[in-house]
């Protein structure tokens, strides 16, 4: 279940309550029975490692360099024909 944060609007009381996602919001606080409100922070997710990008699962080294372009060879002057 997730970990909410409150904080009471009017006496600053801040805690924690499990709650489903189900579950309403509280809305009185424990110590005062003040109005709260949830309190958002960021999220602690740290990817580390291979396999977070398109390119880490390639294995052909020949899909990962852009392709070379190839340059006509230039046309060899006519002969003339042997008397």
């Amino acid at each position: 279940m997730p970990t909410y944060e409150y904080a009471c609007n009017s006496c600053g009381h801040e805690f924690e309550a499990f709650q489903s996602f189900s579950e309403a919001a509280l809305t009185e606080c424990p110590q005062c029975k003040g109005e709260v409100r949830k309190v958002f922070s960021n999220v602690g997710v740290v990817f580390k490692g291979s396999g977070f990008y398109k390119t880490d699962s390639r294995t052909d080294a020949k899909s990962s360099k852009p392709a070379t372009p190839v340059t006509p060879a230039a046309p060899k002057p006519a002969t003339p024909p042997a008397s």
